[in-house]
């Protein structure tokens, strides 16, 4: 039950309430994957942004169990397998962002896409956690089970051989 692993990975593009943006990186979100992204809405109306209730501001895509570790070897790779601190929280999440898509191994450069960077959220999980998202009975993960931060460093470093600085 303490075998920690990975829930999922989600790719994360905002742009902005530029179209012409969102159509970029919904084609880079594809080129890396092979799935077709979806796009995120907003709800809220800020006229000093010029945001309205219902306009388009990014795409997102979730990928989950064998897709999304083979996915995140490449996405560190990127990287250098070089991981921040800093980009772990105490409930088992990392997040960090690639400036450039080209450092991805087997992606090329596309001309339409352009230069462009994408945000990677991992979620890290444990047997038993579907108890805080099932129907019926919803309970929360005791402070035992949770994933420290600490966990999800070693659990990087030992799965994906990613040096934490």
């Amino acid at each position: 039950m303490r075998v920690i692993k990975i829930e999922k990975l989600t790719l994360n593009i905002g742009s902005g309430a530029s179209t012409e943006k969102l159509e970029k990186g919904s084609r880079l979100i594809k080129s890396i994957t092979g799935r077709e992204p979806v796009k995120t809405f907003t709800t809220k109306r800020i006229p000093a942004w010029n945001v309205r209730p219902g306009l388009a501001l990014g795409c997102k895509l979730t990928v989950r169990k064998k897709e999304a570790g083979e996915l995140l070897v490449r996405l560190l790779r990127a990287r250098d397998n070089k991981l921040s601190e800093r980009q772990f929280d105490g409930l088992g999440n990392i997040a960090f962002g690639l400036h450039d898509y080209m450092d991805i191994p087997g992606v090329k450069y596309d001309p339409a896409i352009g230069i462009m960077g994408l945000e990677v959220c991992i979620t890290l999980e444990r047997p038993g956690f579907r108890v805080k998202r099932r129907k019926f009975r919803k309970a929360q993960i005791s402070i035992k089970h949770a994933i420290t931060k600490e966990e999800a460093v070693e659990f990087m470093k030992k799965e994906f051989n990613a040096s934490v600085v």
